[in-house]
């Protein structure tokens, strides 16, 4: 599952992709919709490659709670963000049996169950988006696995005026986007 240009909004709801970056800011587009719109700079924005979630012995990424929660649905949507609260935290014990019940908010497993059931709904969630790719194998031997969107040696662009990808760089707003260290829920 590709979640390097998926986001969240502070005071927004649903999920966002990023497309570009502007001289001020960020074209996004709604995940479900495609509807495209700009924010500027001083948006708080948090990518969701770079959330976690805490259980009693580690952090585990939101990546990861999304497969066990896919595989438990057979990658069908999931409850209701809106459904009681013991149902949620049935939810939250099947989908990563060992998190923190001090640390993770009631309003994180909420959001958890959302942000899940909009990315199934945009075409996010299936078996294929969990498979991690495989190196190719040179003469019979293994090579170690790899992802291959980080890893692969980038092919130099021609130069041009203005880059060829978006990158979010680093300003005073954007704060979420460009940590390197993961943002945790609770």
């Amino acid at each position: 599952m590709l979640l390097e240009k998926i986001i969240s909004i502070s005071g927004k709801p649903g999920l966002y992709k990023l497309v570009s970056q502007l001289k001020n800011g960020f074209i996004i587009e709604e995940v479900t919709t495609k509807k495209k719109v700009s924010i500027g700079n001083s948006s708080q924005v948090s990518l969701l490659d770079n959330i976690a979630m805490f259980t009693f012995d580690k952090e585990v990424p939101l990546f990861e709670v999304f497969e066990n929660i896919a595989k438990n649905y057979e990658y069908k949507e999931t409850i209701s963000h809106k459904s009681t609260e013991d149902e949620l935290k049935e939810f939250m014990t099947a989908s990563l049996p060992n998190y923190d019940t001090d640390r993770v908010y009631f309003s994180d497993i909420k959001k958890l169950a959302q942000w899940y059931n909009i990315l199934h709904k945009a075409g996010y969630i299936t078996p294929e988006s969990f498979v991690k790719a495989e190196a190719e194998t040179v003469e019979g031997e293994a090579t170690d696995e790899v992802n291959i969107e980080k890893d692969a040696p980038k092919k130099a662009a021609p130069k041009a005026d203005k880059p060829a990808t978006p990158k979010v760089k680093a300003s005073t707003g954007a704060k979420a986007a460009t940590k390197s260290t993961h943002r945790k829920m609770g």
